[in-house]
Formats: structure tokens, C-alpha cells, sequence
């Protein structure tokens, strides 16, 4: 099969027979074989009723539906597991996706040899409100990714090969941060499209501000994750072991002065009446804490069950010895 089209939806009732039209119309066009699987995550509305219409009149349309609205991220998730198609298309169902970038997607994926294209709309018909932090939001995820070329990380337009979606977990609200998540399973050739950017026809946005907060968190914790996730210690022991040195030292100098002072008959204030000791002890506790944090991060990984999960290419000829 030629192109996998995966559209996760949330109440979009009125532009999802017009959207399979023109993604019908277009890969009819370019004589693509070709799937559409709509992910229905949890919509209140009829939009499975339009599905199961659909899917009546076309094999090639496929649906699946959750019981209540999971996110983005499940949807994506489950499309993936169910795609079969060579190269792997996302669109968001609100029409502002346009279907005519198909082919131009396809072509760099299977001629250009990209493994990930992700949709930049330049031009958006969005207000100040949502475009300046999108903006920032974007320059920050470039700088912690280190995918430069990105200008758009949550464009719901992008293009994968096969063996990307396959290989990669999107869980939570990471479908914001698929390159990264596919940079970190080896996937580097990531590039980029500049494309069509409609305003939406039906309903409204089903994101709201605290989509930037969150995203902000996601992207802590996934560079931490690629960073120092098979390997805690690293930095809960290194933090904890300075932060240590620094508090025992500390009260070290604390304790000499004061014994100094004493051996020379100088009155000095008790050790414990000093702000200076407590905030080495402190210190001390604190870098302990962290060290304990490290190995028992540690032993966790040590015991996951994906710690050897590694992203294999190719292999020639592996074997095994008795």
C-alpha cells in the first residue's frame, strides 16, 4: 500500500465528508493505493455516524473509536499501530490541513528520502493570541531538540516512513514533539514543507492555552528522558554529590573556626546560632537526597523491561552461539 492517511477527530461532524472527498479526489489523482483511518477519540457529536457511512461505501476508509476522549497523542498512537501504508500521512479533521499537499509530501518521503516531514503554515489564520506563543514555543523546542530546520513542531500535516511510526511511542501529549521523539530513535533525516494553511470552516478549537504550559512540561521531560533516562545517576548523583562536598565543607570551615577560636580563647556564638550551619547541613541533606534519587533511578532502569530496547536498522547474518 501506497500512503496510510491518519486523521484523529474530536467532534467534527460537519467537515469530515468534505475532507474525505478531497483526499479521495487527490490520491484517485496521483493513482495512490491508499488508506484513510479516522481515530475517533471519544467525540459526543455524530462524527462516528459519518464514519461508519463512510466506511460503508469505501474498504479503503477505516475508523476507530474510543469509548471517552483520551487526546491527541493516543489517537496517534493507536492510527500508527493500524497503518499499513509505505509512507504514513497526518492531518488534523478540521479542514485547515489541506489534502492537496499529499503528493508533494509522498515524493519527498519516497524519492527524496526523508524519514520525517513535518508541515510548516507559514502564513496562519490565527489570532496574535495563538501565533506569538507558538512562535516562542517553537524557538524553544528548536533549541532543546537541536532540530534547527523545524519551524513548526505542532503542524498536524506530516509525513513519516513506515518504519518511523513503527518505532517510536507517542504517549501523553508528545504529539507535539514527534521529530524529537524520532530523532531519539535514530530517524535524523528530518526536513521540512511549507504548506497551505486554511481557516477553519466548522466548529472551533479544541486546544486551549494551557496547551503551552503543558507543552513547555513535555518537553522538560523528554529531553531529560533522552538525556538521562537509561542513566539517573549520572545527573541525580553528580548534583547530589557537589552539592554535598560544597554543604560538608561548609561546616567543616564552620567547625574549625570555631575550634580555632576556642584554643585561642576568643568568646564566639555557638556553632548553632550561625545561619551559615544550617545551610550547609542543609546543603548536605539535600545533596544526599539527590544521590538516593540517582540510584534508585538507577535501579529502576536497571529492572525495566525495555532497558535493551534498542533501535536496530539492519543486521547480516546474526548467530547465535549455543
Amino acid at each position: 500500500m501506497d500512503v496510510s492517511i491518519i486523521i484523529p477527530l474530536y467532534n467534527e461532524e460537519e467537515s469530515l465528508e468534505e475532507l474525505y472527498s478531497w483526499i479521495k479526489r487527490v490520491v484517485d489523482q496521483n493513482n495512490y493505493t491508499y488508506e484513510i483511518i479516522f481515530v475517533n477519540d471519544g467525540s459526543r457529536d455524530h462524527s462516528w455516524d459519518v464514519i461508519t457511512k463512510l466506511g460503508e461505501k469505501d474498504d479503503n476508509v477505516k475508523g476507530i473509536k474510543f469509548r471517552r476522549n483520551y487526546g491527541k497523542s493516543p489517537a496517534l498512537y493507536c492510527g500508527f499501530n493500524a497503518s499499513q501504508g509505505d509512507v504514513v500521512i497526518t492531518m488534523d479533521a478540521d479542514l485547515q490541513d489541506s489534502p492537496d499537499e499529499i503528493p508533494a509530501l509522498y515524493k519527498m518521503i519516497k524519492e527524496e528520502g526523508y524519514d520525517l516531514v513535518s508541515g510548516y503554515k507559514k502564513k496562519r489564520y490565527d489570532p496574535l493570541s495563538k501565533t506569538i506563543p507558538t512562535k516562542l514555543f517553537n524557538a524553544t523546542a528548536r533549541k532543546i531538540s537541536g532540530i534547527k530546520n523545524l519551524h513548526d513542531f505542532n503542524c498536524g500535516l506530516k509525513a513519516y516512513r513506515k518504519e518511523v511510526v513503527k518505532n517510536i511511542e507517542v504517549y501523553g501529549e508528545m504529539h507535539r514533539y514527534i521529530p524529537y521523539l524520532a530523532k531519539n530513535a535514530g530517524f535524523t533525516k528530518i526536513g521540512e514543507k511549507v504548506v497551505i494553511h486554511q481557516a477553519r470552516k466548522y466548529g472551533k478549537t479544541k486546544f486551549g492555552i494551557n496547551r503551552f504550559i503543558n507543552g513547555y512540561l513535555d518537553l522538560i521531560s523528554l529531553w531529560f528522558l533522552s538525556s538521562f533516562g537509561l542513566k539517573p545517576m549520572h545527573v541525580f548523583g553528580f548534583l547530589g554529590t557537589i552539592m554535598f562536598i560544597i554543604g560538608f565543607i561548609a561546616a567543616l570551615i564552620i567547625g574549625i573556626d570555631k575550634a580555632w577560636a576556642l584554643c585561642h580563647g576568643i568568646s564566639q556564638r555557638l556553632v548553632t546560632s550561625s545561619p551559615y550551619f544550617y545551610i550547609a547541613l542543609a546543603m548536605m541533606i539535600i545533596g544526599t537526597q539527590f544521590f538516593l534519587t540517582g540510584f534508585l533511578g538507577d535501579l529502576i532502569s536497571r529492572n525495566s523491561l525495555n532497558r535493551n530496547d534498542y533501535q536496530i536498522a539492519q543486521t547480516i547474518r546474526c548467530f547465535k552461539k549455543d
